[in-house]
């Protein structure tokens, strides 16, 4: 235990019988000298009194060392302490401290006990005061017992205020618990949901770069030994595009660094940098067309990164799955209210196309839960004439 006045106070509270013991104590040796005594103890000694003998003194020193147990069983021993005072009172004996006990009890039920038990208490302590006040002849142990009523009634008042603030007090600290629960939870949830966006993007620019790095490897791979120089731009293409896909990779990773200054990073590719998209398939074989028809202001972020992920993973697709003479058609239209985005394809070619349920893999799940974030509704299927479908429809609320 440490020495000093909070340590002490805190071994206190975790060992209370030994204060309350203390208590009784001091309270136990003061009764007796008071019960020989009786205005030792506030009250006139009134005519009749016996001397005190080894029955009162057994039921004084009972009383006073009962409030040993108040924490414990406080009411049993206000009952006890009732229950000698008034067996005193009618053998014409001194009930010396027994008063102070039962105030200490009082307070002691109110304080840590319910409000029923509490009341009932205050009516045991006010009728015996009612009792004793009836033996007693001469007005001033009258006006003492009359005091020592009011005395009960304060402190009832007291120990009652005294459990409230205690159950305010700990409503407080359960609500700042529940409050720190729910901000770690609210923590751990975005945590989830920007490791879950950087699974998203990083699986989108992998598949994208990697599938158009494939592609040119495998036309440089054919025409190697006959147009050296188509194989030489093809390989150039490759390292350019990787480049690339490790610019974007560091960008979203970025965010997971966790020193002191981290690297800056360049902003998110939005429907701006969707032609430079267009170019990059067209070098890869995929022959694409464009649309763009803007009207209105700026998109906002997360929609704009939302519809490039979109034409990025429609067109990866396209260039994996629609056969080497296929072709693609984007369209994006920014009108009121809404942003329409359009990636198709004809999906004919030498090879026959891939069955539909082979062109929906983890990437346009990925797509599927990007636009159902921002509110928007997505078709993603065959095409009737042939070929494949990526449509999504995004509201513009705040635009």
């Amino acid at each position: 235990m440490r020495n000093t006045p909070d340590g002490l106070r805190a071994w206190l509270h975790r060992h209370p019988l030994i204060p309350d013991a203390v208590l009784a104590g001091m309270l136990a040796a003061a009764a007796v000298p008071c019960a020989y005594a009786p205005s030792l103890a506030g009250f006139d000694a009134p005519a009749g009194l016996r001397e005190p003998g080894a029955l009162s003194l057994a039921l004084t020193l009972a009383g006073c060392l009962s409030t040993a147990l108040r924490r414990s069983r406080p009411f049993a021993m206000l009952f006890l302490v009732v229950l000698a005072e008034v067996t005193l009172a009618s053998l014409d004996q001194s009930g010396s401290l027994l008063w102070v006990a039962a105030l200490v009890l009082v307070y002691t039920v109110a304080a840590h006990r319910g409000l029923a038990l509490s009341l009932c208490a205050l009516a045991l302590s006010l009728t015996c005061r009612a009792l004793l006040a009836v033996t007693v002849t001469g007005p001033a142990d009258r006006t003492a017992h009359l005091f020592v009523a009011v005395l009960t009634m304060t402190l009832w008042i007291a120990g009652r205020g005294a459990r409230l603030r205690r159950a305010y007090l700990a409503e407080l600290r359960e609500r700042a618990a529940r409050t720190e629960r729910a901000r770690e939870s609210d923590t751990r949830a975005a945590r989830a949901e920007e490791r879950s966006r950087i699974a998203r993007e990083l699986h989108d620019v992998v598949a994208h770069h990697v599938s158009v790095m494939t592609v040119q490897a495998s036309a440089a791979r054919r025409v190697l030994a006959t147009n050296p120089d188509g194989a030489r731009e093809a390989l150039s293409a490759i390292e350019e595009m990787g480049r690339t896909a490790m610019a974007e990779m560091r960008n979203i990773v970025g965010v997971l660094r966790t020193d002191a200054a981290p690297a800056e990073r360049s902003p998110q590719p939005g429907v701006q940098e969707i032609p430079t998209l267009v170019d990059q398939m067209r070098e890869a074989g995929l022959r694409t067309q464009l649309w763009i028809e803007a009207e209105g202001g700026p998109l906002p972020p997360g929609v704009d990164l939302a519809a490039y992920r979109l034409v990025q993973e429609a067109l990866t697709n396209s260039l994996r799955h629609a056969g080497p003479r296929a072709r693609a058609w984007v369209t994006v239209r920014q009108g009121p209210g809404e942003l329409a985005v359009q990636v198709e394809d004809d999906g004919r070619g030498a090879e026959p196309p891939a069955p539909a349920t082979d062109r929906t893999g983890h990437g346009l799940v990925g797509i599927r839960e990007r636009v159902a974030l921002y509110g928007g509704i997505l078709r993603i299927g065959p095409r009737p004439e042939g070929g494949f479908e990526v449509n999504a429809r995004f509201p513009l609320k705040d635009v």
